[in-house]
This record gives structure tokens, sequence and C-alpha cells, in this order.
């Protein structure tokens, strides 16, 4: 059904004017387990440049040999977590996002993996994989509210969902509202 939803709609895209942002493409993988449909996330390292501690998606920087977006998508979720591109099937792209901290354009592309699956972490980039029921990103959700967020010497006030001790913030939890009202908006 996502497939259908994401393959009936354009996605909203936003101008690069003068080349002032850079360019990432992020994979929004998919699972089920057991019975439960769930969102797979990386917990990033302080080792990284970006968005060190942050909850986010596999992927990363568009590269010039990359011969398209979801192929940097694809790339980045083998190099950070052993996600194979032939394990993966695209369900589609949702609208493009904005980071307020490191400017980039996140290109954000749905798929759906397999699971249980064997996956090798890259432990310079992800100290951990975490699962998220679909669920936890409703607009009902009692715990989509506004936290108080220090990261990289900055504070934020952002929209965020906390599930088992963690909290989803930033350009991620935005993606993440995009994805469900998306759903939710075109859904039989």
């Amino acid at each position: 059904m996502i497939k259908e939803i994401l393959s009936g709609r354009e996605p909203e895209h936003v101008r690069n004017g003068r080349n002032s942002f850079r360019q990432a493409s992020v994979l929004i993988p998919l699972l089920k387990d057991d019975g439960i449909h769930k969102v797979l996330f990386t917990k990033r390292t302080d080792y990284v440049e970006h968005h060190k501690g942050q909850i986010s998606f596999p992927g990363g920087s568009v590269d010039k040999e990359d011969g398209s977006l979801v192929e940097t998508a694809l790339r980045e979720s083998e190099e950070e977590i052993g996600l194979s591109r032939e394990d993966v099937e695209i369900l589609g792209r949702i609208d493009d996002a904005l980071t307020i901290a490191s400017d980039f354009i996140v290109y954000p592309f749905v798929g759906f993996i397999p699971y249980p699956y064997d996956f090798a972490i890259n432990d310079i980039e992800v100290k951990r994989l975490i699962t998220v029921p679909l669920d936890v990103f409703q607009p009902d959700n009692p715990t989509a509210k506004i936290y108080k967020v220090e990261a990289e010497g900055m504070v934020f006030h952002t929209h965020g969902f906390e599930y088992n001790g963690d909290l989803i913030w930033g350009a991620t939890a935005r993606i993440m509202e995009n994805f469900i009202g998306i759903c939710n908006s075109l859904a039989p």
C-alpha cells in the first residue's frame, strides 16, 4: 500500500538557489517484526562530522560517483549498517527536508528491508541500531511533543518523539512526520 501511495504523488522539492545547501540522501528502512511495522534508525557516534549522537536514518552526502539520489541512500546504508542494496525494496520517495544546523537538503527514500537481518555496523559512524514501531509517529501519540535539546553547542526547541529512552528529533522527526502525514492523508 505504501508503494502505491508514494508512486501516486510527486515529492515536494527544496530549491537550492545559490547552491548554498549540500545534498544528502537517506533511507527510511521499514521492516516487519512479530507482525508489527517498524522503522530502523541509527544512533550516530560522537566521531561523525555532523549530528553527533543523534538518532538518524542510514544515509549521507551525495558523492559525484553516485549515479542517482537513491544510489546514494543505498550506498550509505551499505557502508553504515551493512544493508545490501539487493535486499532493499524501494517503495518511493517523500518530500525533501532541510537540516537547520548543517545546511543539507535531504532526499528521503522509503524502502522495505528483510528482518531479522545480519547487519554489519560501521562503528565509526553508528553506535547502535534502534527499531521503533510506526505507531509512535502517529499524531495522537502522547510522546510527540516539543523538546528542549542541546546539541553541538546549540539549543533547539524542536518537535520530537521519545521511544525507550531515545529521542528522535530535528530533521529525522520532521521526515517521519512528513512520511506518516503522506500515508495518513492518501490512505483509502
